[in-house]
């Protein structure tokens, strides 16, 4: 008998807006290492929904938590209305999981890969052969269908992967780090697939990042954590409205840590200036009119025979909201993210 489709998984007990809820996760590996410390977040229905940080500061591992790859040590967690711990057939029925690391057969074609995948969730016939032309015909890939994959460009290889986790059209689907390593064209790409999944599909999408231009260019809202615990969460464009002014950045030509000292005092007693801070040779600071400023900042370096390499103004990003709530700029080049 030719299997159908496999109907989505609904939990009756189910809160309609709500396709995931974590409340208060902590994970803790070998050698005391706290991956996660009380991480809390809601994602709504349909939406996407971002967790930025650097590495390291415990997306990974929240990821897998949810997708039924690790246990938590305490805390609990819902997707579609089921419980992570206690349901995790019926989580794995309503989820797509696509991982930092590829999970393609290089030495099996894409349509191979694909039809492997949609046989594990119990698809087959006539069904399956649908799902998977119209997967590969929406992701730009039927041309090269019957190649091997190892012969695929990395954004053709992570477009299947993103296909692999749709396979079974589940309501939720997670992407860990799905851009790393992509050119900037495989990179926009990929971006206008994630937009229409939600938009057009109405899939729920949980995306992990470092980068802050794709966090604010697809997220809906975004929980920005660090060292495993939520440092601020809500709407992009709300949350960079929220600092009043503009941004002013300067960069010092190879000071000293006195310089660094009498810069930062010279840029704080400018009138209209206020949250300077200093990391490395960059001195960042809030300011009511960024563009006036920038010339009698200048001029108060130049006083204090502070060589100046570059200044600039501009509206504020997630870099300084990343700034306002944790006291340092965003790094994308922090230690590797502890996994089991």
């Amino acid at each position: 008998m030719t299997a159908t489709h496999p109907a989505p998984v609904h939990a009756d007990h189910a809160i309609n807006h709500l396709a995931i809820a974590a409340r208060d996760l902590v994970k803790t590996y070998r050698n005391d290492v706290r991956a996660l410390d009380g991480l809390s977040f809601e994602v709504e229905a349909g939406t996407i929904f971002a967790l930025l940080g650097p590495n390291g500061a415990g997306k990974s591992t929240a990821v897998r938590i949810l997708t039924t790859l690790a246990r938590a040590d305490s805390g609990t967690a819902t997707i579609a209305g089921f419980d992570v711990a206690r349901q995790t057939e019926q989580v794995r029925r309503s989820i797509g999981y696509v991982s930092q690391k590829p999970a393609l057969d290089l030495d099996a074609t894409g349509r191979e890969n694909l039809t492997l995948q949609g046989r594990v969730y119990g698809l087959n016939g006539p069904a399956l052969k649908a799902r998977v032309d119209a997967l590969l015909e929406r992701n730009g890939l039927i041309k090269a269908a019957d190649r091997i994959t190892r012969t695929w460009s990395g954004g053709m290889q992570r477009k299947l992967d993103v296909a692999m986790g749709l396979i079974h059209a589940p309501q939720v689907l997670f992407l860990d780090e799905p851009t790393t390593g992509l050119d900037p064209e495989a990179r926009a790409d990929l971006w206008a697939e994630i937009a229409r999944l939600a938009r057009e599909d109405q899939v729920t999408i949980l995306l992990t990042t470092h980068y802050l231009d794709e966090a604010d260019r697809l997220a809906d809202r975004l929980a920005i954590i660090d060292h495993g615990a939520l440092i601020v969460e809500g709407v992009p464009e709300q949350l960079k409205s929220s600092l009043h002014g503009d941004t002013i950045r300067i960069e010092l030509d190879q000071p000293g840590a006195l310089q660094i000292e009498a810069a930062r005092a010279a840029i704080g007693d400018i009138a209209g200036v206020s949250s300077v801070s200093v990391q490395d040779s960059v001195i960042r600071a809030r300011a009511i009119r960024g563009p006036a400023t920038i010339p009698a900042a200048l001029s108060a370096l130049d006083a204090a025979d502070i060589p100046v390499a570059a200044a600039t103004v501009a509206r504020p990003t997630l870099d300084d909201v990343y700034l306002r709530y944790t006291g340092r700029a965003f790094q994308r080049d922090g230690a590797e993210e502890v996994e089991r």
